[in-house]
């Protein structure tokens, strides 16, 4: 696959300018419904006398169809977040809305039955919706084939590869019938060859599910390689400080030029948020 020729234009909130409005990239990109809308969120835990304030008053807008990446140091409220809108949690204050879509989670560790096959496995998430034991066989197989692994519906776990393992709990997360996908690092304990054949897998997926999906990580090239719009959130407790329209007039790789082009300039925001407060 080659890579674009042409130069990021650099970010509106490139250190020392202003951070872009929230909602301004999406609107250019020409995406308006909203799938996922934070406004104002807060949240805080209790810890003995006094309370932990993991976000402080976040809004933020996706718009369907939206691949949106979440970088910032840890501990800054990144899987806070996500828990708030797949309704794990509540906030504090303020409101988190994704309208009438379905939200599936996904996570570092596949998280797998290992006493299950990974077709079992997969059709877990089916039982779970009601969905008849005849047309979940059919779709099993389907998932599978969509996260190509056809073949392997009865390995169990530990016959897979780690790469095989978070395939299989893609899939189990796509069985949820998603619209809008929350992605914790899943890809953060794979070699660096496997994490890029699952960005091309999970880039085809997007492309042909049409997802929304709102993604943790701690790599700046991984975020850099597939998102359309990176936020940088704050050192605790977690707000939004800069945000990164990313251009994609076609396919994105690891060590292409405009990758690491962003990267660095990533990885020069969050040096400098880190360094204000001496993380």
């Amino acid at each position: 696959m080659t890579t674009r020729d042409d130069q990021l234009t650099p970010p509106a909130s490139a250190p020392g300018a202003s951070a872009l409005p929230i909602d301004e990239a999406p609107e250019a990109a020409g995406k308006t419904t909203q799938a996922i809308r934070l406004a104002g969120v807060s949240k805080a835990y209790r810890t003995g006398r006094a309370d932990l304030l993991a976000l402080d008053s976040v809004s933020l807008t996706v718009h369907d169809g939206e691949f949106v990446c979440l970088i910032g140091a840890s501990g800054c409220g990144k899987s806070t977040l996500l828990n708030l809108v797949a309704g794990l949690d509540k906030p504090t204050s303020g409101e988190v809305d994704t309208g009438s879509r379905r939200v599936g989670l996904m996570f570092q560790e596949p998280a797998l039955f290992p006493w299950l096959t990974a077709g079992r496995n997969v059709e877990v998430a089916l039982r779970a919706r009601g969905v008849p034991k005849a047309a979940r066989r059919v779709e099993v197989a389907e998932l599978l084939a969509t996260v190509r692994l056809s073949g392997f519906a009865d390995r169990r776990p530990h016959e897979l590869s780690g790469g095989m393992r978070q395939r299989v709990a893609l899939a189990r997360a796509l069985a949820q019938d998603a619209d809008v996908l929350l992605m914790d690092e899943p890809f953060g304990a794979l070699d660096a060859m496997t994490r890029d054949l699952l960005h091309d897998e999970l880039e085809r997926i997007c492309a042909e599910r049409t997802l929304t999906v709102l993604f943790v990580t701690h790599n700046v090239r991984e975020a850099a390689r597939l998102s359309d719009r990176v936020i940088v959130l704050s050192s605790r407790p977690g707000r939004i400080i800069a945000e990164y329209p990313v251009p994609r007039p076609g396919p994105r790789r690891m060590d292409s030029p405009e990758v690491a082009h962003l990267a660095g300039t990533l990885t020069d925001r969050l040096r400098e948020e880190m360094g204000t407060h001496g993380s």
